[in-house]
């Protein structure tokens, strides 16, 4: 079966162009366009794609509260925002949010149609080098928000084990490196990923990397 995308993004060029690249690939198919963040929400309740292109800077609303809206409603669409910097201030609000990952609106044909593969596979996009220097500046940034009681009660359940994965986790490590590090199979390290994320409640490893540092159980630098 095709991945369906929804492209979101408030310049005609950009939408056009992803669209172009995205369809000639065999098994991705655009399903649809939309302008800004409101017609994004409600294209995505239309269209039930599996995963969204979205832009962070679109008029009415923008990329992080309809990625926010999109999450919190649960249909199974995956976030890949765009951003025309990797140092985005906003992109670390929309990981926040529920996005899965970004990438830069100059990737490459093969670059554009891999993240939509990454993402609509359940993985998060983001290359372990990436996700240690986006959280890093954006922890810098701004001091990260301190956990919810609920979170915390949540963080509480998780073995000694599990803790010591999502350190690893947030410092960029992929599962073969943290299997290495740990000295276990890899197959052991996705099942310790697996039950973190139905642990806290967290769809990907980006969401686990957040928690982490919203945990201070990694420190930025």
């Amino acid at each position: 079966m095709s991945i369906r995308v929804l492209i979101a993004d408030d310049q005609m060029m950009v939408r056009e162009g992803f669209s172009v690249l995205l369809g000639a690939m065999p098994d991705i198919e655009v399903v649809g366009e939309a302008v800004n963040g409101r017609d994004a929400v409600d294209r995505v309740r239309e269209l039930a794609p599996d995963v969204v292109l979205m832009d962070i800077r679109m008029p009415e609303l923008n990329g992080i509260e309809a990625t926010r809206e999109i999450v919190a409603a649960d249909g199974g669409a995956k976030v890949l925002v765009l951003t025309t910097f990797d140092l985005d201030e906003y992109v670390y609000q929309a990981l926040r949010a529920g996005a899965s990952g970004f990438l830069l609106k100059d990737a490459s044909a093969r670059q554009l149609a891999d993240g939509v593969r990454v993402v609509a596979a359940g993985e998060a996009l983001l290359a372990p080098s990436v996700t240690r220097r986006l959280i890093t500046e954006f922890s810098k940034l701004s001091e990260a928000p301190r956990l919810s009681a609920t979170a915390r009660a949540a963080y509480g359940d998780l073995t000694e084990r599990e803790t010591e994965v999502l350190v690893l986790i947030a410092q960029g490590l992929s599962n073969g490196e943290i299997a290495e590090r740990l000295v276990v199979a890899e197959s052991t390290i996705k099942t310790h990923v697996s039950r973190i994320l139905v642990k806290l409640g967290l769809r990907d490893r980006t969401q686990a990397a957040v928690f982490a540092y919203e945990a201070r159980l990694v420190t930025p630098g």
